[in-house]
């Protein structure tokens, strides 16, 4: 793995949790709001603190590749639920927003399939230790 390589993966995981870290600690803030929020659009509110987990804790272990691969493969499939219930294509003011988190999953997506990359635990400092599979 070259430099550039070694450098793109922990910045491209940053890059790409940023937004869930960031979110989630706004979740715990704004707590009573987000779960009207979400109870108004039809998912249980009971299920706020699961989504803060996934979103802090998730997004802290994609930033240090640690079990990268499960966890962005649930990441990917939160972002793809989230567009589908929260950013309604047909809903033009939400098209960005919906777009945004298929491209987030499509990154994570990319983790699974890659694994995490230099700089993490899964792989090590120089990326050069390989999963065998994704169990």
């Amino acid at each position: 793995m070259n430099q550039l390589q070694n450098i793109s993966a922990p910045v491209g995981r940053f890059l790409l949790v940023a937004i869930f870290i960031y979110s989630g600690i706004g979740k715990i803030t704004g707590y009573a709001a987000t779960q009207g929020y979400m109870e108004a659009m039809g998912v249980p509110g009971f299920m706020l603190p699961l989504v803060i987990i996934l979103e802090v804790l998730g997004g802290i272990a994609i930033l240090f590749g640690f079990k990268a691969r499960w966890i962005a493969l649930l990441m990917a499939g939160f972002s793809i639920l989230s567009a589908l219930i929260f950013h309604p294509f047909s809903d033009p003011e939400q098209q960005n927003n919906f777009l945004k988190n298929f491209a987030m999953a499509g990154g994570f997506l990319m983790i699974f399939s890659h694994g995490p990359g230099a700089f993490s635990f899964d792989e090590g400092i120089d990326g050069t230790r390989t999963q065998k599979s994704v169990r």
